[in-house]
């Protein structure tokens, strides 16, 4: 599949407005629910995407290198709310026209250095196609997104390296699964990132 750039900050908002729709259906009483994600329950994933959201947007803003705006903080009573927010602010970071060819600093990738603002939003995107995919499984329900934003973000996950950083305490990704011939682009994603495309209930199209 091409894809030209600024497909990109588009994929990444529909995963990100399709992240939120799941978000907005969780209750208080779902926060303790187990997740794919290694230890966490589904409050503190959702403390960790809504975190992420900030400090992205505080990356394009060219503020990334502050530490303070990747921490995760309470959600308060409206985790669901607060998360909204987080997500309408960075589609508002990454929709001006020259975000891509930004320098973004993201400490919480292992670096000092900054990334093109292009692979940056890759890195997000893959996010949250993954995460979003993690609340599904928390919450028990199917998740499924346009073919054009799993076929880009397929594209990415197959280049995120399958090594003994995958290993480490706090790594994003678990090691990569085996894919099955035939597989559909979501299960390849997840499958790839290290989790169990079965757990989904209901999945959607490829």
């Amino acid at each position: 599949m091409r894809m030209d750039l600024m497909d990109l900050r588009r994929f990444d908002a529909v995963a990100v407005r399709a992240s939120a729709d799941l978000v907005a259906g969780v209750t208080a009483a779902d926060l303790a629910r187990p997740t794919p994600c290694g230890e966490w329950d589904l409050g503190a994933l959702l403390a960790h995407m809504t975190a992420q959201h900030r400090g992205f947007a505080a990356a394009a803003a060219g503020r990334g290198a502050d530490l303070a705006v990747w921490r995760p903080a309470p959600l308060g009573d409206d985790p669901a709310g607060a998360y909204a927010a987080a997500a309408s602010a960075v589609i508002a970071a990454f929709a001006p026209d020259d975000v891509l060819d930004r320098a973004f600093v993201l400490p919480e990738f292992g670096s000092d250095q900054p990334f093109p603002g292009r692979l940056a939003v890759s890195f997000h995107l893959v996010d949250y196609v993954v995460h979003g995919w993690d609340v599904a499984v928390a919450r028990g329900v199917g998740f499924s997104l346009p073919d054009e934003v799993l076929q880009a973000t397929l594209a990415v996950a197959r280049q995120v390296p399958d090594d003994e950083g995958r290993l480490a305490p706090g790594a994003p990704f678990a090691p990569g699964r085996p894919v099955p011939d035939g597989a559909g682009a979501l299960d390849e994603i997840v499958g790839l990132l290290g989790r169990d495309p079965s757990l989904l209930p209901g999945r959607g199209p490829a």
